[in-house]
């Protein structure tokens, strides 16, 4: 699936989910910490161009998409709470604003705080640097 593909229908399931009448699934706009759900890549985006500042998709840097709480290029710290592991990422992308998580992190910085196996955990997120 190419990723204009992928956009498309991520817009039409938040369509639907807005039709049906459910709230807003998207984190508060806080522009220093967040808690929530991250999830990570599929590794078949591996290589392709999905980043807002013209970087491809590589499973094995430490980068993550996030909704407009936090400036492109920025780095932030994800913390899983179940475990207490950290990672530190460059956020290069923006998420579906109607993405119920609230980070969406590489496959490498997803193996950093053992997430691959579940596809999922809450994290909190804290800015380290703005640029």
């Amino acid at each position: 699936m190419n990723v204009s593909a992928r956009i498309q229908q991520m817009w039409l399931a938040g369509l639907l989910l807005a039709s049906l009448g459910l709230p807003a699934l998207r984190a508060a706009q806080d522009t220093t910490a967040q808690t929530g759900t991250a999830v990570y890549y599929s590794d078949k985006m591996n290589g392709k161009a999905v980043s807002l500042k013209g970087e491809t998709y590589d499973k094995n840097a430490l980068t993550a998409a996030t909704h407009k709480g936090f400036p492109l290029g920025s780095k932030v710290r994800v913390t899983n709470l179940s475990n207490n592991k950290s990672v530190t990422v460059k956020v290069n992308d923006r998420m579906n604003p109607k993405s119920k998580a609230v980070i969406d992190l590489s496959r490498k910085a997803a193996e950093e705080i053992d997430i691959v196996h579940s596809g999922h955990a809450k994290v909190k997120i804290e800015l380290t640097e703005s640029k």
